[in-house]
């Protein structure tokens, strides 16, 4: 697909679309998807095997580059559950990884770039989800390769913005021209938990129920046919929205690709990123393994490697979404201890960053996340410390337990005659 029918079919799927046909769906598939769910489950399932076949024979080229040379691409076809299969397989996502990665990507007639475009559009939530796994180191590529100072090289990046357009017009259209608000407590108030030694007056309690306690978090979003360069940091905050709003469903190995590259986005390394760890604990210095050890083969070190020194723009409209992605990776239960030390790294670093550029909201954000790393890590600490101390108790009592006694010599009584 060309650029200009990939941004025709954007203007036609786009929140300011005059067309109605493609929106308002047929009453009849309506009715038939609200009263025989295997119906809609089969069409589903149908759908994402479409497009995981059409993916495997857009990237039949690079089978040779993934490591095991059993792994089939169409075989995730056959799953119960097609899409989700595909979203979990790292042998998949080091497949596609490696094609997003190459120069040539990113370009009008990047077909894989067509792919995740229409994938995207088709609305369904399963094949969404592949979708926003790979928006980490599509915008990544996009970003380096924007900021890497050879403008003559750099290829037609149309291919990436349109899918980047796509999730952001997707995201708009579900916002309906509303804004993101989010409630505010008084803090002027007593709270439940006491009361005040002096009640209000009347006159104090008209004030306090004028005061706004709903605050903007995001402003309503525009449509957009094209990624402007005075637009592209909150359609990219936008896009990173889209996949906070669905982390818990993303892989390990996606969540570890956006903290790597988040690390990156800060800039050069600097002493600075240490200043909150007054234990003497250099965080930066913790062991961040990949996901699999098929990582080191990847392209995704590659382009760490464009991204090092390259100093990428990183306002509070894009930097707000990545620090809430960064929080979950950092605080997660769930998550791996890799996710959470990469995570920590990140902070660190843009916290420097923030420190240098001197941008309030983000020194701040950063160093709320830092000090609750510093918290979780030393309850860890305490808690393997007990464990510890416990398990070697536990082993003590056993070992003294399975201990056989000596028998005893039987008493002598000396009786006097």
């Amino acid at each position: 697909m060309e650029l200009s029918s990939i941004q025709n079919q954007h203007s036609t799927n786009s929140p300011s679309s005059s067309s109605t046909s493609s929106s308002t769906p047929h009453p009849t598939s309506v009715h038939d998807h609200d009263h025989d769910p295997m119906q809609s489950w089969w069409e589903s399932v149908s759908k994402a095997r479409s497009r995981i076949l059409a993916l495997s024979s857009i990237l039949s080229t690079n089978q040779n580059e993934i490591p095991s040379s059993s792994f089939s691409l169409s075989s995730l076809a056959d799953s119960d559950r097609p899409a989700l299969s595909l979203l979990s397989s790292p042998e998949a996502y080091l497949l596609i990884c490696s094609s997003l990665s190459s120069p040539s990507s990113g370009s009008g007639s990047d077909s894989l770039c067509q792919w995740l475009y229409e994938t995207y559009i088709s609305s369904d939530p399963n094949l969404r989800l592949i979708v926003l796994s790979f928006l980490p180191l599509l915008s990544s590529i996009y970003l380096s390769r924007l900021h890497s100072g050879e403008t003559s090289s750099i290829p037609s990046l149309a291919g990436f913005e349109a899918v980047i357009l796509a999730i952001y017009s997707a995201e708009a259209k579900s916002r309906a021209g509303k804004a993101l608000l989010v409630q505010i407590p008084d803090l002027s108030q007593p709270s439940l938990y006491h009361s005040p030694r002096n009640r209000p007056s009347k006159e104090d309690n008209k004030s306090r129920t004028q005061r706004p306690s709903v605050g903007v978090l995001s402003a309503p979003l525009e449509p957009q046919i094209a990624v402007k360069s005075t637009k592209r940091a909150a359609i990219l905050g936008t896009a990173f929205d889209c996949y906070y709003k669905q982390i818990s469903h993303m892989p390990a190995f996606s969540k570890l690709q956006f903290c790597k590259f988040a690390a990156a986005w800060a800039g050069q390394d600097c002493h600075c990123k240490n200043k909150l760890d007054f234990d003497g604990e250099n965080v930066d210095e913790l062991e961040i393994d990949d996901f699999t050890e098929n990582f080191d083969k990847l392209a995704i070190e590659k382009v760490g490697d464009e991204l090092k020194g390259v100093r990428i723009p990183v306002p509070w409209e894009f930097l707000q979404p990545v620090l809430r992605i960064l929080g979950h990776c950092l605080l997660g239960p769930l998550n791996s201890q890799d996710v959470k030390d990469a995570a920590a790294v990140a902070v660190r670093r843009l916290y420097a960053r923030a420190s240098h550029d001197l941008v309030p909201q983000a020194i701040v954000g950063t160093r709320s996340l830092i000090q609750l790393d510093k918290r979780e890590r030393a309850a860890a600490k305490a808690n393997a410390a007990a464990a510890a101390a416990a398990a070697a108790v536990a082993a003590n009592a056993s070992s003294n337990a399975n201990t056989p006694n000596k028998a005893k010599k039987p008493e002598i009584l000396l009786v006097s005659k």
